[in-house]
Order: structure tokens, then sequence, then C-alpha cells
């Protein structure tokens, strides 16, 4: 671990955003699912989560190269699984679908804490999804295509959440929980060494100033 390398984990982290997130249901395609995980850790998400489709396609999985494993990817089974408790955190649950009742992106207030749903390449949001959300937001279109790409709609939207926040000063400070913030950093910077620690339910040894640790019994 040199001081650089140390310095710039600690400089994204420090960014990161708790209130944030992006819930992929139904999203199925490989390269839209790390489209859309890649543009989250540009704008500072710290935890995305998807509801995979289980039929017909293969598993998807952020452990690729890259940005894709500095954004935590979780796995749920039913959208309810994870709509409930962000709801009862006080997340706003917004979804990009195309109906009588859907805004323009713009107008939300995305400094409020936002979970931005996105639904399957195809068939678009889930109907059971699109009633359990606060608000369906569409952006705007000029064309003759009726709606873009997902992981394209996806970035647009959270870079607009981004610049509301950049805006408001919500980048300017630190804002994951001390405890999270300290196993999220050793896990970026000792990777293997979490995993050990993991899998022997050890506690991570304390980081010094530049990224070592002790070594532990």
């Amino acid at each position: 671990m040199t001081p650089e390398r140390f310095a710039t984990l600690k400089k994204v982290l420090n960014k990161r955003q708790p209130d944030l997130t992006v819930i992929m249901d139904g999203v199925h395609k490989p390269h839209n699912f790390n489209a859309i995980i890649r543009t989250c850790d540009a704008v500072g998400v710290h935890e995305a989560h998807y509801i995979p489709v289980t039929e017909r396609y293969r598993e998807l999985t952020n452990t690729g190269r890259g940005s894709e494993k500095y954004v935590y990817a979780r796995r749920h089974k039913h959208f309810t699984d994870i709509s409930k408790p962000l709801k009862d955190q006080g997340y706003q649950l917004l979804a990009a679908h195309l109906s009588d009742q859907a805004v323009g992106f713009r107008e939300i207030d995305f400094t409020r804490p936002t979970a931005l749903v996105m639904g399957a390449e195809l068939q678009g949001l889930n109907p059971e999804t699109a009633k359990r959300v606060d608000q369906h937001v569409i952006i705007p279109m000029q064309g003759m295509v009726e709606s873009l790409n997902v992981s394209v709609a996806c970035a647009i939207m959270l870079y607009e959440a981004q610049r509301q926040r950049l805006l408001a000063g919500l980048y300017d400070d630190v804002r994951l929980d001390s405890d999270v913030y300290n196993k999220t950093l050793f896990e970026w910077c000792w990777p293997k060494v979490a995993e050990l620690c993991q899998q022997q339910g050890r506690d991570y040894p304390a980081l010094d100033e530049s990224g070592e640790f002790q070594s532990f019994q």
C-alpha cells in the first residue's frame, strides 16, 4: 500500500453518499448492470441493490475489474425486501417509468435520501413495483425514440442528483458512519486480508496513517 494509493482511496471514500442508491429490479444484461454500477461509483453511491431475474439469464455479479469493486451490490429476492427498509428510513423511491403521474427528473429534489428504481431492459418496470414507489420520473424526449437504454437513463438521473448535491455541499464533508467508513477502507486497501478475517470471524486490524497494519495472531 503506497501513501498515494491510500490517500486516493480515502479521498474517494470521503465523498461517498450513504443516502443515495439505485435499485435494479429485473435488469438482466451484464453490460447494463456493470455500467450502472460504474456510474454509481462515479457519483459517489456507496451501495446499490438488485433483484435478479431468476429464469433464462445467468447470475449477475459486480466482482469484475475497475470501479465495480468499489460499490457494494446487495442482492435481494423481492423488491419489498429492500424498498420497505429504505422507506422506513425516510428514502423517497423514484422509478424511471412512463405514466400519467410521471414528472420530469429535473423537478425532483435529489438532496433528499433517494433510491432510484430502474426496471428491466425490454419490459420496463414491474407493475407491482410501479405501485410501491413514491414517484414516477421521466427523461423528456424530443426525438422519435420513446426511451433510452436503462444504463444511460440511470446515468443521466444520477448526474442530476450529483449536480444538486454538489450545490448543496453534500460532498464537502465525510458522510459515512465511522464504523462503515473504517470497514470499507480496510476492505478497499486489503481485500484478501479482509476476506481471510471474514472467514475466520476476526475483526479487521486497525490501519495506521499510511494505510498499513500490524500483523495479528
